[in-house]
């Protein structure tokens, strides 16, 4: 995520480190090369030169004191101003006082507007909302299918109607909300490849019938000043209430995200950093900034982390630990809770400092792969008591699991000296998490 914006803000800020204080002319040097990193990024050019002017006035008024570098100081200033400019604190997503909440979607074909229709349902679920996807993009060849089949598998209904209009259907959607309890809509509005009058007087007009609570823009973070140029025009015709940032998960440059907020003034409310229908997230504008800076962003690891961590399991895993009880079986469940909470790379780029370490570095997630089959090529028995796996059960779960017996001796190896870590540990009383035996040499 930003790794390009990143990188090139590091290099910036080299200009500063090593002084012992801040001068119009470091400050001013240092600026410029920041000045060119966000521009490169696809910022907006006024949000650009706003911020430049800002964070220079801000850091000339400052005096250096104490411990605190000069670099430092200015990573801070940088940090607040990118919060302030990408909305300053978390938007929460707007509900009726009387159900139904409405939220209509908009946006370009491939942004992934039906895609995020789902994750909001599926997240709504969670929180205990009794969702209602409305398919009302009757346009785009297997639409409609594609929003049924994302509602199948979240087990959330979807209505549609063959051969009606998108206010028909959105009128007996409405009606079907409020037989059978439904209290939020979601409703799929039509998409184009590029911006049309038909469809712009089309969703002016479902907005006219729905009067929606919410009018959320999907827009892809990959396309930069287009996705601003692109809300804009909804945000003329629909007067939109937020906007939902995805593909962030891929080579993002970052100008939608820091340009956005200034120019439609409206708030970023959620990121997509995935495909499938778990990897949505509110948009912190704090945590997006501290990754943008490479501070990493612990509290959304640890939020994920407590979305897959049962505490009952927990416990027991923690008892198993204690008493240098763990096994096989153990870890296979911890893999699966990991794999759970998205790509490597990502949760490792949540630590601060880590993704400048990874730079370059190519994580081979496959590894993951391969000790799982390992391991599901063991008995129940092998797995519970590893002392029982000779040479020759051995050869049996290498050739099970696709692997060479030197890949099973290795990861047998690392996992015992991953219990004997443990058992060291819980001398010293405490149980810290297990590491990933396989993971850090790659087979």
């Amino acid at each position: 995520m930003f790794e390009s914006l990143q990188e090139k803000l590091e290099d910036a800020l080299k200009r500063i480190r090593g002084q012992n204080k801040l001068t119009e002319e470091n400050v001013s040097e240092a600026l410029g090369e920041v000045r060119t990193a966000l521009l490169d990024a696809d910022v907006n050019f006024a949000v650009t030169k706003s911020f430049i002017e800002t964070v220079k006035e801000k850091s000339l008024g400052l005096e250096v004191k104490g411990n605190v570098l000069p670099g430092q100081l200015m990573i801070k200033l940088m940090h607040d101003e990118l919060v302030e400019l990408m909305g300053s604190k978390k938007s929460e997503l707007l509900t009726s006082a009387k159900a139904p909440t409405i939220i209509m979607v908009a946006g370009l074909q491939g942004s992934g507007k039906t895609t995020f229709c789902a994750k909001l349902a599926y997240q709504l679920k969670k929180k205990g909302k009794q969702p209602l996807l409305v398919a009302c993009d009757i346009y785009r060849p297997a639409a409609v299918d594609q929003l049924v089949t994302l509602g199948q598998s979240i087990k959330a209904p979807v209505f549609s109607k063959e051969g009606a209009k998108p206010q028909q259907i959105a009128e007996e959607a409405m009606d079907y909300a409020r037989r059978y309890g439904r209290d939020v809509v979601i409703v799929d509005t039509a998409g184009r490849l590029t911006i049309d009058e038909e469809m712009m007087q089309e969703v002016a007009d479902l907005k006219q019938l729905l009067s929606p609570t919410e009018i959320l823009f999907v827009c892809d973070a990959m396309t930069g000043q287009d996705a601003v140029t692109t809300a804009s025009a909804f945000n003329d015709r629909l007067e939109l209430t937020g906007v939902v940032l995805t593909k962030l998960d891929g080579d993002t440059r970052g100008g939608a995200a820091l340009s956005i907020r200034q120019v439609l003034g409206k708030p970023i409310k959620f990121v997509g950093v995935g495909e499938k229908v778990d990897q949505l997230e509110p948009f912190h504008p704090e945590r997006i900034a501290s990754r943008i800076l490479g501070m990493g962003d612990i509290i959304t690891l640890v939020e994920k982390a407590q979305s897959q961590i049962d505490e009952k399991e927990a416990a027991k895993l923690e008892e198993k630990i204690r008493k240098n009880q763990f096994t096989f079986e153990d870890f296979l469940g911890q893999m699966k809770m990991i794999k759970k909470m998205g790509s490597l790379k990502d949760l490792l780029g949540m630590i601060p400092g880590m993704d400048k370490a990874l730079r370059g570095v190519q994580l081979d997630e496959r590894a993951f792969a391969r000790v799982e089959a390992i391991i599901l090529s063991m008995t129940l028995e092998e797995r519970q008591n590893p002392r029982l796996l000779n040479g020759s059960r051995r050869r049996r779960i290498a050739l099970g699991s696709g692997t060479s017996t030197q890949d099973v001796n290795r990861l047998i190896k690392q996992f015992e000296d991953m219990q004997k870590m443990m058992k060291q540990m819980t001398k010293r009383g405490g149980a810290g998490a297990p590491a990933m035996p396989g993971i850090r040499r790659p087979f």
